[in-house]
């Protein structure tokens, strides 16, 4: 049976949402919100993409009720659910929005609606596609990444250190992380190289709240006068290599 669709009972966005962007406007109009469990809401603050759309409908003599399958992506490659119910069935005829974790809720509250029995009915396939999203290239931990950020840039001693852009984008979007050791020596090649320089070298990797991954790499090192060890911060792998070669043979 063809159902006609009220367009008014569920208004989309004009242009596309960020998952955050898409949850609070949900959780905006939904009355009932404020009964989500706080864990769910933490989760859905670190979602990668999202994706909505129509699970069923119900139509008799003005009175509409619709319900939809929101679903976000999350960081470890699980998804979790909320299910909005909109309905006009109050006095006044005025459009509702309730919020569920699960669909034994969502059954539960649209049976109390008072919509006659026999009016028409619909119920779509579910189907979920979520948008195209590159896996993580790092089994990232999610932790206080953005504190971990701040740290490691405070102890950069390099005249060059990430700047102010790529700073402001860990402190605020990071929310996890993977830190990992790469190996390999400064060349040995540079004649007057003092012996028994220590050089480290560790990838800081960071998963961000749009998906996206950026990596700051630390040079640990003994090549100063003194010998005490020195921490020197870049935004590739290259120009920390690069800093590594130039240390090893300032000291000889």
């Amino acid at each position: 049976m063809s159902v006609p669709y009220e367009t008014a009972a569920y208004e989309p966005a004009e242009s596309p949402e960020s998952p955050e962007e898409h949850l609070a406007r949900l959780l905006g109009r939904a009355l009932n919100s404020f009964e989500l469990p706080d864990e769910t809401i933490r989760q859905l603050d670190c979602a990668l993409a999202h994706d909505s759309s129509l699970h069923s409908a119900h139509y008799s003599s003005g009175l509409h009720r619709a319900t939809y399958r929101h679903t976000w992506l999350l960081a470890d490659g699980s998804a979790v659910t909320l299910w909005e119910l909109v309905h006009n069935t109050v006095p006044g005829s005025d459009t509702q929005h309730e919020v569920y974790t699960d669909e034994e809720e969502l059954r539960a509250a649209t049976a109390r609606l008072p919509l006659p029995p026999d009016a028409p009915d619909f119920e779509l396939p579910a189907v979920v596609e979520l948008a195209a999203f590159p896996e993580p290239r790092h089994a990232y931990t999610p932790d206080d990444s953005a504190d971990h950020a701040r740290r490691l840039l405070r102890r950069a001693e390099n005249p060059d250190p990430p700047g102010d852009e790529i700073a402001t984008l860990l402190l605020r979007t990071a929310f996890a992380h993977e830190i990992t050791q790469a190996f390999g020596r400064p060349s040995r090649s540079r004649r007057g190289s003092r012996a028994g320089l220590s050089f480290s070298l560790y990838e800081h990797a960071f998963l961000l709240t749009d998906g996206r991954e950026i990596s700051l790499w630390e040079v640990e090192h003994t090549a100063t006068p003194d010998g005490r060890h020195m921490c020197e911060v870049y935004t590739t792998e290259d120009a920390a290599r690069d800093a590594m070669e130039r240390r090893a043979g300032l000291l000889g």
